[in-house]
């Protein structure tokens, strides 16, 4: 199960990258069972958390924190290690390692270092509620968390506005209906699903338009949450030299409300978005 690299006369360990359960622990896969066990060290975002899985499952390997506060501190001592031979199992509180939780920078280090990075598959929320959607599950674009301050939040929206694929965020619970209010504004009322407390007893997904989900997200909500929405649909081609206006009223065609086309075409023309503003309410007024 080991794998190792010799260089000359030393031999470096490896380094795997162990998915956990999101929810339930009979999705804990055989071999990440063994991978935990046999392993010297294993790397996890919340020691406390990891440990309740390893008492679970009889796991007696040492655990070490490594979470977003102390990644930079943690790489080199870990380094040390994996290049002394050791077998480093690295694991984030749920799902997947590195997909909005701490790791890639410990990959990035390893592969720099030349020892070899071995990823197992296993539970991901985000494409587990992709494939029971409803939505198109191919293509699709997973961003994870949107960023918190509003301001930040509606300029990466806008950028996703025209994406034509399915779009996946993580968002948590008390932020889901601001992130849907901002979502409408952008996109316009597309149809959209919310999926919560996935592989749980309570697993929940609600089904309908944007507008929709804000309703429900207006009651007091638990649990992490997946919100996918619906990719823009055809819009009508505008040549790059068209007017900002008829720029401005394509978009908004597709169902996005004017103020973000307005902000979206400045952006795409580099120009400032009291010109494009200018430009949209002249057609109002002709």
């Amino acid at each position: 199960m080991e794998q190792q690299r010799s260089f000359g006369s030393h031999t470096t360990g490896t380094l795997y990258l162990v998915p956990t359960p999101i929810g339930n622990l009979d999705d804990m896969t055989f071999r990440a069972v063994e991978i935990l066990k046999t392993a010297d060290l294993i790397a996890a975002e919340d020691t406390r958390h990891t440990q309740m899985l390893l008492n679970h499952f009889e796991i007696a390997t040492k655990t070490i924190s490594f979470h977003e506060h102390n990644t930079q501190m943690r790489i080199p001592e870990l380094l040390t290690k994996l290049e002394s031979g050791q077998i480093i199992a690295q694991v984030s509180d749920a799902g997947m390692p590195s997909i909005s939780d701490p790791g890639k920078e410990l990959v990035h280090a390893a592969i720099e270092h030349g020892v070899p990075v071995v990823p197992l598959p296993g539970a991901n929320a985000a494409t587990t509620a992709l494939i029971a959607s409803g939505l198109s599950p191919q293509p699709f674009l997973f961003y994870g968390f949107l960023p918190r301050k509003a301001g930040e939040k509606q300029r990466v929206l806008a950028k996703l506005a025209t994406e034509s694929a399915t779009l996946l965020f993580y968002e948590s619970p008390h932020r889901v209906e601001k992130t849907l209010a901002a979502m409408v504004e952008v996109f316009g009322d597309r149809q959209a699903v919310l999926a919560r407390e996935l592989t749980k007893k309570f697993e929940t997904f609600i089904r309908g338009t944007i507008t929709e989900l804000q309703a429900y997200a207006a009651n007091e909500l638990k649990g992490e949450f997946v919100i996918m929405v619906a990719g823009a649909p055809d819009k009508p081609v505008v040549k790059s030299e068209a007017p900002f206006k008829d720029q401005v009223a394509a978009i908004v065609a597709t169902g996005a409300k004017p103020n973000a086309a307005i902000k979206l075409v400045a952006k795409q023309n580099g120009v400032p978005k009291q010109v494009v503003y200018d430009a949209y309410h002249k057609l109002g007024r002709a």
